[in-house]
Order: structure tokens, then C-alpha cells, then sequence
């Protein structure tokens, strides 16, 4: 067993990496590109929602309010009549992305102490380089990944969309793994 204390230079310095490798790969590399497709009529659209004030969160369109309903014939048929959406409303915001980018790196530390705790409670010090990048790696991976399946599963996110996120995942959980091998303790 090795405690987390003992664990917090590959705590840090993987949540690091894990930041600057998705800035690199949502910068400089194109595959992300075509995750979020433009309305033709945005404008339009946005004029129209307006003056329906809709508060931030996430909503259903058509939204049954009871199990009852849901299984209405009414129910049945705004869903046949379309469209079916599931929408998120964010606030009107600048277009920083500071505080997401802190979140983010937030998350990646998270991840990072649960690949510790899990790696740490199981594995000894002086273990090899490649028990320790299993282990954390799974860890990471889980952490960064299998979620991500939920949204195409229940909100009929694109399986593409979430296919590239979940290699993402990977190659996060490849870098948390490889720095953890490479700095766990003798």
C-alpha cells in the first residue's frame, strides 16, 4: 500500500498533461471539428426562443411529467409530430472559457486522486512500471471515458461524437497511466 501523500507528484503532474493534451487535440487537431453541428436558421431560431425566457438547464421537448403520461396516446403522438430534442441552456456568457478550463483541470485532478487511491491501496511501493500503468490507466480511462456512453445511450448523443471522446479518454488515461509507472514510488 502507498499513501496518497506519497502519490502527489503524479497527481499533479498527470492532471497537467491530461489538460495540455486535450488543449492540443481540441486546438490543433481537426476530429472535433464536426462534433456540434450549426442550425442553417440559428438566427431565427434564437429569435424565436427568446421571449421564452428558458432558464439554464436541460430539457426534454416533448417532456411526459409522469410515467402515466408518457405512455398517453397525446404523449405518443408529439412524439411522432417532432422534433424530439434534448437541449441544454447554458447562461449568456462572454465567450471566455475560463471557467471551464479551470473545471476541466479540476476533473482531471479528481480523476488523477481516484487512479492514486485505487493504485495506491492496491499496489506496493517499488512495483513495476507496467502493474502501476495498468492499474492507474484502467482507472483513468473508466474516469475519463465510460460515462460518456450514458449521453448516446439515454440522449441519443451521436455514437461517433462519443466514440471520438471515449479515444480522447484513452489517450488521457494512457498519459496518467505512463506518468504514474514512470514516478511511483521505490
Amino acid at each position: 500500500m502507498v499513501s496518497m501523500l506519497s502519490l502527489w507528484l503524479p497527481i499533479v503532474l498527470s492532471a497537467i498533461a491530461v489538460f495540455l493534451a486535450s488543449s492540443l487535440i481540441h486546438v490543433a487537431l481537426p476530429y472535433h471539428k464536426g462534433d456540434m453541428r450549426k442550425i442553417e436558421k440559428e438566427e431565427e431560431l434564437m429569435a424565436a426562443l427568446r421571449p421564452f425566457a428558458i432558464p439554464p438547464g436541460d430539457y426534454a421537448v416533448p417532456c411526459a411529467g409522469s410515467m402515466a403520461e408518457a405512455g398517453s396516446p397525446e404523449f405518443a403522438a408529439k412524439l411522432k409530430a417532432g422534433p424530439v430534442l434534448f437541449v441544454t441552456v447554458a447562461r449568456n456568457r462572454s465567450s471566455s472559457m475560463g471557467l471551464s478550463l479551470f473545471l476541466w483541470f479540476l476533473y482531471a485532478l479528481v480523476v488523477s486522486v481516484i487512479a492514486a487511491y485505487v493504485a495506491g491501496g492496491t499496489l506496493a511501493a517499488g512495483t513495476g512500471f507496467l502493474p502501476v500503468f495498468r492499474f492507474a490507466g484502467c482507472v483513468a480511462f473508466t474516469g475519463y471515458s465510460i460515462a460518456l456512453l450514458q449521453h448516446s445511450i439515454w440522449y441519443h448523443r451521436s455514437w461517433w461524437t462519443t466514440a471520438k471522446s471515449m479515444f480522447d479518454g484513452l489517450l488521457y488515461g494512457l498519459i496518467t497511466a505512463a506518468l504514474f509507472g514512470w514516478l511511483w514510488p521505490n
